[in-house]
């Protein structure tokens, strides 16, 4: 009986009213099975990420339930579990066959994409089981370690060294990287592991045996989705219209409105550029929006107006980075924005040869949450001179935390003048080049750029004045300059704990 026909007869005992027809030599019918599925299920395999109101109906994992060592030794199924011992049993069997070494690539390949169409089908409790399956019963030998290990040391400082690493190399392959290895090489199969990984991301703060799998899969997408292997396109208005629609869809930082709002962010004084892989290549890994001005944008407003005219590209001297957006959560953890940006930089000097300035026009996600925390402190750090002119501003002595983030909420309201806008101003240049987070930058857009050898250029007050917005940081936005000549020293400063600033930014030190 081929793999096929095991995982099939494994779904028959957990999927009701689901009736196998065999043919007269006693396999399973395929067609026929097909056919008894309800429609939803016989869509192609996993064509589509897996919606979320489906992830989100599905509860955590019982933290006491079972090792899958103890379910494929036991005979029933406890009641929080999604599939028997037995069928658990056929499952791990149909998993172990796709690592048989006795077959080639290919047979690989091809019973790892029949276990592709049970799980496109199956719930979320069992796939659950699955990733469990994957992540417990695929580990790496033990003893093969052990062993390893104790010649590696016993070899150090010895001619034998070097082949002890190898072994010791080797015996850390797990049958899991195998496993993972066979899913793609079917061309559905890099689609599949990474809208998996999608899916179990959410459930490892509950299930920490998940963590050797998601940790296996981050590993082989760090190499598999290696820049090398990437492709830097340019996305425009002549694009395929379904590639414009992944735009819309996947745009992260500022929403995308109407076909109009995206029609202007691909017109003639606009570029977007985004990465592609060959195995996913009808759809951006990441991408970036870029804006070609005459100097450095201070609000977003003006560059997503629809209306305005396009700007002069002869007169164009500055490139402002004004979104970038992820499109794949199961790539978490993989890194190639920093990549994104060099190459578009390299692209756009290419084709300008103006352009001297390269800057972003940044949101500051965290800060509104983080000065809800941090008011009092703030506060508490003005001279008494300070904290008496903010507290005759609030029309309260001495001014407390609540009165001073209501006041921050009318923004438009506040001059330049204003002591609730100028401590704003002071905390927000806190937040970004003073606070830390294990050593990084806590915001997460500024740990992004700050990383890759940018420095915090200058703070905009009412940047982004939309809803968003204001709900994040109060309308502030911040420029990251991209100096092509420090960006080495701007990474050097960060390695020493000590984030670039702008003069500017830094008298706003409290």
């Amino acid at each position: 009986m081929n793999s096929s026909e095991w995982l099939l007869r494994g779904v028959q005992s957990v999927s009701k009213g689901l009736k196998f027809k065999r043919n007269e030599v006693g396999a399973i019918n395929l067609k026929s099975a097909a056919k008894a599925r309800p429609m939803a299920a016989v869509a192609p395999p996993m064509a589509e990420p897996p919606s979320a109101p489906v992830l989100a109906t599905a509860g955590p994992i019982a933290k006491n339930s079972r090792s899958t060592r103890e379910r494929l030794k036991a005979v029933l199924k406890h009641k929080e579990e999604a599939l028997s011992p037995r069928v658990l049993r056929r499952t791990l069997v149909e998993l172990q066959s796709v690592v048989d070494s006795q077959v080639s690539e290919v047979e690989g390949g091809r019973r790892a994409r029949n276990i592709s169409i049970w799980y496109a089908s199956a719930t979320p409790e069992q796939r659950r089981d699955a990733w469990l399956l994957m992540s417990e019963q695929f580990a790496p030998n033990a003893e093969k370690v052990k062993a390893a290990r104790d010649h590696y040391e016993a070899s150090l400082g010895t001619p034998e060294e070097g082949q002890a690493e190898i072994r010791l190399r080797r015996a850390f392959v797990s049958p899991r990287t195998r496993l993972l290895q066979r899913f793609s090489a079917f061309p559905e199969g890099m689609r599949f592991l990474v809208d998996m990984r999608a899916e179990l991301l959410p459930h490892l703060k509950t299930e920490k045996r998940l963590l050797a799998l998601d940790s296996e899969l981050e590993n082989l997408f760090s190499t598999w989705f290696d820049v090398a292997f990437l492709e830097l396109r340019r996305i425009s208005w002549d694009s395929p219209a379904s590639l414009i629609e992944k735009l819309i869809k996947y745009e992260a930082v500022h929403a995308i409105k109407s076909w109009a709002d995206v029609k202007n962010r691909l017109d003639s004084d606009r570029r977007c550029y985004g990465f592609f892989h060959p195995h996913l290549p009808d759809e951006p890994l990441i991408f970036v929006e870029v804006a070609l001005v005459d100097e450095l944008a201070d609000a977003i407003t003006p560059l997503l107006d629809e209306l305005a005219a396009a700007s002069d590209l002869g007169k164009a001297t500055t490139a402002i980075f004004y979104s970038i957006s992820s499109t794949q959560t199961g790539l978490r953890g993989v890194s190639f924005g920093d990549s994104l940006i060099k190459r578009v930089v390299e692209t756009l000097r290419a084709e300008f040869p103006r352009l001297k300035v390269f800057s972003t026009l940044s949101p500051i996600p965290g800060f509104r949450a983080w000065l809800a925390k941090q008011a009092g402190a703030m506060i508490d750090q003005l001279s008494d001179k300070e904290r008496q002119i903010l507290g005759r501003a609030l029309e309260q002595q001495p001014p407390t935390p609540a009165a001073f983030l209501a006041a921050g909420d009318k923004v438009l309201q506040l001059d330049e003048k204003s002591p609730v806008r100028r401590m704003l101003m002071h905390c927000a240049a806190s937040y970004l080049g003073r606070q830390f987070d294990n050593g990084r930058p806590l915001d997460a857009v500024a740990r992004f750029h700050l990383s890759n050898g940018a420095r915090i250029e200058r703070l905009n007050w009412a940047g982004d004045i939309s809803a968003k917005g204001l709900k994040q940081s109060y309308g502030l936005m911040v420029n990251y300059l991209y100096d092509l000549k420090r960006l080495d020293k701007y990474r050097g400063l960060m390695a020493q704990g000590k984030i670039p600033v702008a003069p500017k930014v830094e008298d706003l030190y409290i």
